[in-house]
């Protein structure tokens, strides 16, 4: 009970938006017991959303694209030392429903078309319905929902206008804002919902709530698994967890997708069923008869394929007594197994 605890408040901060160092010092965990849990939660719950966010009823979806970077900025890559492979410009491009706000696809990746049509194909295995589409102006899209809905969407693009600004060189913001252009693709979409605007809000949802994601600062990702673990975390928490102050409810219950509000406890069990199904356990207990002679022992066999054996039990109720009673006991106090334990 007390692990689940302390599980549920290292991603609860973490979800609000704390460093691993910060949440370090406020739980008192170790740096890597921080790092190790953000990301195997961030695997669990990509695993978890990529089955229930399925058959969506969604009407209206907004796409958009938020740019950020791991480990260094495409420019700086060459000169960074012991940079990854994948280090440098990454975008993450993200899919809203208008009217539930469920965060329904996302896909970490560059800003080619073959990263669109991998996204919109993605999206369009996830709904229901016919649905009205908008993205921005970005030519990847065009290429990208033909092929993935052909003609089986309305589909408008809301291309935006800017003029030259005498500062570009020196400003991190984009030129001067003068107006857009609502523009129709395919079908018939409602000219007034042609807006990116909910998808807009939800990247600068991203950038306040991950600070690897906010502009100007030294918080950024050094590894892109760590990257797309924050993401993975975020959305989870966004959909089902974080109440939407416009809709009362969490944009998961919105949508149909659960009935209920779930709380950080809930996002734990998803972790440990998680771990259940795609992670060996460290050690296993297991009782042997002895070959030669009477008797039995205890065998624990290590994750790493060690194995230490206990003897001495006259029966197998002995063993069994001795792994109910005393091996936890055993492994915490046995000096080999605690070495062990700290190298995986």
């Amino acid at each position: 009970m007390w692990k689940r605890k302390t599980r549920a408040q290292i991603l609860h901060l973490l979800c609000e938006g704390q460093s691993i160092r910060a949440v370090t010092r406020l739980t008192g965990a170790s740096k890597n017991t921080v790092a190790k849990l953000f990301v195997t939660a961030g695997h669990a719950c990509a695993a978890y959303q990529d089955k229930a966010l399925r058959n969506l009823p969604c009407k209206r979806v907004q796409m958009d694209e938020i740019w950020s970077f791991v480990y260094a900025k495409a420019g700086k890559v060459d000169k960074a030392k012991a940079a990854p492979e994948k280090a440098g410009d990454v975008w993450t491009w993200t899919a809203i429903c208008a009217d539930t706000k469920l965060l329904i696809s996302w896909l970490l990746a560059d800003r080619s078309t073959n990263a669109a049509v991998e996204f919109v194909t993605d999206l369009r295995g996830r709904l229901a319905n016919r649905v009205q589409l908008t993205s921005d102006g970005h030519r990847p899209y065009l290429a990208a929902v033909d092929r993935a809905f052909g003609d089986d969407v309305d589909y408008g693009m809301l291309i935006k206008i800017y003029g030259s600004d005498p500062q570009a060189e020196t400003r991190y913001s984009p030129g001067k804002y003068l107006g857009a252009k609502r523009e129709v693709i395919t079908g018939e979409p409602d000219h007034k919902h042609i807006s990116t605007s909910y998808a807009e809000r939800s990247n600068l949802a991203m950038r306040m709530h991950m600070h690897r994601f906010t502009r100007l600062t030294n918080a950024f990702s050094k590894k892109v698994e760590n990257h797309a673990a924050a993401i993975a975390l975020h959305t989870f928490y966004y959909n089902f967890i974080r109440i939407h102050q416009t809709l009362k409810v969490t944009p998961a219950m919105a949508a149909g997708v659960t009935d209920k509000l779930w709380e950080m406890d809930d996002l734990v069990e998803v972790l440990e069923q998680w771990e259940l199904a795609n992670q060996r356990p460290e050690y296993n207990l297991v009782v042997r008869k002895y070959d030669i002679g009477k008797g039995y022992s205890v065998s624990v066999l290590w994750r790493g394929g060690e194995i230490d054996t206990i003897y001495g039990f006259e029966t197998e109720h002995d063993a069994l007594e001795w792994i109910k009673e005393k091996s936890q006991s055993w492994l915490r106090d046995n000096s080999k197994s605690n070495a062990r334990l700290e190298r995986q």
